[in-house]
C-alpha cells in the first residue's frame, strides 16, 4: 500500500506523521521505550499536540530485537496472535551517550539516534538495515481509517527473498506483496501461503508480527526500501540477525515453531485418484494393481473429494455407490502395505448430514446478525467451520478420527484461504486477522488429532493453505498448477520462496493439476517431483498413472522413485535437520551458497540437502543451463566431473538431469530400492565426492524415528584418508567415486567398482588408508 507520491508528495487524502527525536527513555523489565515526538521540541508550548509515537525495543532471544511502535494505546487490539516462542531470560544491556541509544542482543544492536530520527541495526561490526528519515509514519487517511507503517534500508545489490509461496520473481525487489491467503492457483500474484517474513542476502531477516493482512512494498514506493504497513494504531515486527540465510531460518523457526519431523513412509510415491475423474474400487485396484505389475513402488494412495458424495462435502461419509465397503476396501489395500490419504476441507455443506448439526450447536461462523455465514461456492450453502469454538474443533476431530480407526492414514487439507470477513468467530477474534490465521487453526485440528490416535512422529498433511507457524505441520504442496513448462518453473519458484520462509517440506502436483500433460512434459516432471521432498501424482480431469502418457514414462517413473528410495537415508537426514534447525530439505541456492553473488537470483535449480545440486530440465528437447559454484562437482548418476564457478549447458534424455554433489561431501546411499522406510543403517554405502587435500567430510545416518544410528566422518590429507565412525550398522561399506584403487598395503578389504573403490570395513569404526 502506498501513502506517497513520487519521493515528495504525499497522496491526497492522507497525513504521514514520523518521529523527529528522543524526548524520553525509559527501561523496564526486558525492554526499552523510547517516547519520540513527531516534531522538534523547541519550547513547551510544542509538547501541547501530536502525534507522538512510542517505540518499544525488547529481545525474544539473542540475536533477534523487537520493534513495537503504537500511537493511541487504549485501542483494544482483538486476537488472534501468532504463538511466538520468547526466552524472557534472554540477556540484553542499553548504552546511552549524548548522540545515540544502543539497545543490545547478542551480535544484534538496535541504535536510536537522538537528535535527528534514525533507527539503524547493527549485526557484528556493521550496519545490515536501519529505518532513517521518515521511514517509521502514523499515518491517517481523510476517511477516519490509520495506519503504521516502517520502511527498512536496502543496500546496493540487496536482495529480498521469501514472504511465502510466491510463483512471482524470486527476487521480491519491485513488487507488491500483500499478506492475504488467496484461492488463485500457481500463475499469479496471488498465493495460499502469505507469510510475513522475508530475508535478505544481507544476512538479517524481518519478521512482521501480524495475522492480518501486511502490505508490503519492496523496493517499490522507495526503490532503496522494504515498507511493511498495518492498518491500526499499532505495529510490530523483529529483526533477525544471522549472519547466514540458514542461521537467519534458525532463529526464525525457533520464534514461530521449527517444522515437525513427516514420518519416512510419507517420501515415498504417492498416487491418486485425480480430482474429477470417474473413480470407484476397480478404479483403484486397477491402479494399484498396474504399478505393481509395471516394478513400479507405491508407497501412498489418496482418495480425492469424491470418496464422498457430491454436494455433501464434508460429511466424511464414503460414497456407498462407488465404495460400498470401504472398511474391506481399505483393510485390502494396507495389506499390499499402502498408506490411506483422504482429502478434506473445512466446509460443510448445505446437504451434508453435518449442516443442521453444525447449526443447532454453532459450529459455524456467523454473519453479525447471528445467521450462519454461507455462499454457493464451491459447495452450494457451505458453511465454515469455527475452529476458535473449542467444541467445533473436538466435533471435527471426532469424525476424523472415526476415519482414522477405519484405516485412514493421513488427509489432504485442502482450502482454507476463502475465509469471510463479514463475520463474527466464537470467540470474539478479529475477522480481518482470522483470514490469514484461519489456515493455521485448521492445520493445527487435523494434525492433533492425527498425533493423538496414531502417535507422536507418525503424523503427516498434505495442506495447501498456511500462515507463520504453519510449517509445524508438515507437508504443504504448491496447489493448483498447469501442465505447462512455466507451470513447472513457478510451482519450483513458489516452492523455493516457501521454503525460505521457515517451511521445511514441499511438494506440486506432478505433471500439472490442470490440463493433461504432454508425455515429454509428465517424464521431465516426475524427476523433478521424485528429487523433491515429497511426490504426488494428482491431476484434475485424467489420471496420472504413466503408462496413460507411454511406455517411457513407466520406465522413467521407475528409475526416479527407485533413486529416491536409495537416496531416502541422505534425504531423511535432511529432513532430521528440517525438524532440528528449520533448515529446509529443499534449498535456494543462496541459502548454500551466500557469498557466492552468481546465486543471488537462481531459480530453476536447488540444492536438496547440503549436497546434492538438482536442475530440472524446462525443455522438450532436453536442453538445461544451470549454474555451479566454485569447486569440482560429480554427477551422482554419470560419475562425471566438472570444474564449477560457471554455466553449464548440457542436454539431458529423460533417464536424466543434472544432479550434482559438491565437492567434500558424503552420500549416504540405502540398499532398499522399493520402499523409503527401512533400516538406514543397515547395508549403507556411503559415496565419497572429490574430498579436497586437508578437508574433513561428514555424514549421518538417522532412525526411523529421527534419532541419530550413524556417523561418520573422512579427513584427507595427501594420499592418505582417515575415517572415523560412529553407532551400529551391519554390512556398510565406503565408494570412493572416481578413486582407481587403493595402496598395496592398506590392509583392508576392498574391491574395484564401476565408480571408483569401494571399501567393505566389517567391524572397523576407525582406520586409515592410503590411494
Amino acid at each position: 500500500m502506498k501513502f506517497t507520491d513520487g519521493n515528495w508528495l504525499v497522496k491526497e487524502g492522507f497525513k504521514l506523521h514520523s518521529p523527529s527525536e528522543v524526548h524520553s527513555v525509559e527501561q523496564g523489565e526486558g525492554s526499552l521505550t523510547i517516547l519520540a515526538p513527531c516534531r522538534h521540541i523547541r519550547h513547551r508550548g510544542d509538547t501541547l499536540e501530536g502525534p507522538v509515537l512510542s517505540i518499544g525495543l525488547s529481545t525474544p532471544m539473542a540475536d533477534v530485537i523487537r520493534v513495537e511502535i503504537s500511537h493511541f494505546e487504549g485501542v483494544k487490539r482483538r486476537g488472534p496472535r501468532f504463538m511466538i516462542n520468547i526466552d524472557d531470560d534472554t540477556a540484553f544491556s542499553v548504552a546511552e551517550d549524548e548522540a545515540a541509544i544502543n539497545f543490545m542482543s547478542g551480535a544484534l544492536t538496535a541504535r536510536v539516534n537522538k537528535s535527528e530520527w534514525a533507527l539503524d541495526f547493527i549485526g557484528g561490526d556493521e550496519q545490515i538495515t536501519g529505518s532513517g528519515t521518515r521511514g517509521m509514519a502514523y499515518i491517517e487517511k481523510d476517511d477516519g481509517t490509520s495506519y503504521i507503517r516502517d520502511q527498512l534500508d536496502l543496500g546496493v545489490g540487496e536482495c529480498v527473498y521469501g514472504l511465502g509461496e510466491r510463483f512471482t520473481a524470486f527476487v521480491k525487489n519491485g513488487q507488491v506483496v500483500d499478506i492475504w491467503n488467496r484461492d488463485g492457483g500457481t500463475s499469479s500474484e496471488q498465493a495460499y501461503k502469505n507469510i510475513p517474513f522475508y530475508l535478505t542476502n544481507r544476512g538479517y531477516g524481518v519478521f512482521v508480527n501480524h495475522p492480518e493482512c501486511v502490505s508490503f512494498e519492496v523496493a517499490t514506493e522507495r526503490v532503496s526500501r522494504v515498507q511493511f504497513s498495518v492498518p491500526g494504531e499499532y505495529l510490530s515486527y523483529y529483526v533477525i540477525y544471522g549472519p547466514t540465510p540458514k542461521e537467519v531460518l534458525e532463529k526464525y523457526t525457533v520464534l514461530t515453531g521449527r517444522p515437525a519431523l513427516p514420518p519416512a513412509w510419507s517420501f515415498g510415491l504417492w498416487l491418486t485418484t485425480s480430482f474429477t475423474t470417474s473413480y470407484d474400487e476397480e478404479t483403484v485396484n486397477q491402479f494399484i494393481e498396474g504399478m505393481a505389475k509395471r516394478d513400479l513402488p507405491l508407497h501412498v494412495f489418496h482418495f480425492d473429494c469424491f470418496w464422498m458424495k457430491e454436494y455433501h462435502w464434508c460429511n466424511f461419509d464414503w460414497d456407498r455407490r462407488v465404495f460400498p465397503e470401504p472398511e474391506a476396501m481399505l483393510r485390502r489395500l494396507k495389506e499390499r502395505g499402502l498408506k490411506i490419504c483422504l482429502w478434506i476441507n473445512p466446509y460443510v455443506a448445505q446437504r451434508s448430514a453435518l449442516f443442521a448439526e453444525g447449526v443447532k450447536h454453532g459450529y459455524f461462523l456467523k454473519r453479525p446478525n447471528g445467521d450462519v455465514w454461507q455462499w454457493d461456492l464451491w459447495q452450494p450453502g457451505l458453511a465454515v467451520v469455527d475452529f476458535t469454538n473449542p467444541a467445533a474443533s473436538k466435533w471435527y476431530k471426532d469424525h476424523l478420527k472415526r476415519l482414522i480407526r477405519m484405516g485412514v492414514d493421513c488427509f489432504k487439507a485442502d482450502f482454507g484461504e476463502r475465509i469471510p470477513t463479514d463475520v463474527v468467530y466464537f470467540d470474539g477474534s478479529d475477522p480481518a486477522k482470522m483470514h490469514n490465521y484461519y489456515a493455521f487453526l485448521y492445520n493445527k485440528v487435523v494434525y492433533e488429532i492425527l498425533e493423538e490416535e496414531l502417535g507422536k512422529g507418525n503424523a503427516v498433511l498434505f495442506s495447501r493453505s498456511a500462515t507463520a507457524g504453519g510449517q509445524q505441520f508438515p507437508v504443504h504442496w504448491g496447489g493448483d498448477c498447469s501442465a505447462t513448462y512455466p507451470s513447472m518453473a513457478e510451482s519450483l519458484r513458489g516452492g523455493l520462496s516457501l521454503c525460505l520462509s521457515g517451511f521445511g517440506f514441499w511438494s506440486h502436483d506432478i505433471g500439472g493439476f490442470e490440463d493433461t500433460a504432454t508425455p515429454d512434459l509428465y517424464k521431465r516432471w516426475v524427476a523433478f517431483g521424485l528429487l523433491s521432498s515429497h511426490s504426488r501424482l494428482h491431476g484434475s480431469k485424467s489420471y496420472r498413472v504413466p503408462w496413460l502418457f507411454d511406455e517411457e514414462s513407466v520406465d522413467v517413473l521407475r528409475f526416479f522413485t527407485k533413486l529416491k528410495c536409495r537416496l531416502m537415508p541422505y534425504v531423511f537426514a535432511a529432513a532430521c535437520e528440517a525438524s532440528q534447525r528449520g533448515i529446509p530439505v529443499m534449498r535456494a541456492m543462496i541459502l548454500e551458497f551466500p557469498d557466492d553473488p552468481g546465486c543471488d537470483h537462481l531459480d530453476r535449480q536447488y540444492m536438496l540437502g547440503e549436497s546434492l545440486l538438482v536442475a530440472p530440465v524446462f525443455h522438450p528437447q532436453g536442453e538445461v543451463a544451470y549454474y555451479l559454484p566454485d569447486g569440482k562437482w560429480t554427477s551422482f548418476l554419470t560419475n562425471e566431473v566438472v570444474r564449477g564457478g560457471c554455466w553449464v549447458t548440457e542436454c539431458h534424455g529423460y533417464l536424466s538431469l543434472p544432479l550434482m554433489v559438491r565437492e567434500n561431501s558424503i552420500i549416504p546411499v540405502g540398499y532398499e530400492e522399493n520402499k523409503p522406510d527401512y533400516d538406514y543403517p543397515q547395508g549403507v554405502t556411503f559415496h565419497v565426492f572429490e574430498l579436497q587435500d586437508g578437508q574433513t567430510c561428514r555424514a549421518e545416518v538417522p532412525r526411523l524415528d529421527g534419532d541419530l544410528a550413524m556417523s561418520i566422518g573422512i579427513r584427507k590429507e595427501g594420499r592418505r584418508y582417515s575415517v572415523k565412525a560412529e553407532g551400529q550398522a551391519e554390512d556398510w561399506s565406503i565408494l570412493l567415486r572416481n578413486i582407481p584403487s587403493l595402496a598395496s598395503d592398506t590392509g583392508l578389504n576392498w574391491e574395484k567398482d564401476v565408480l571408483g573403490v569401494r571399501i567393505l570395513p566389517g567391524d572397523l569404526l576407525e582406520f586409515d588408508f592410503e590411494v
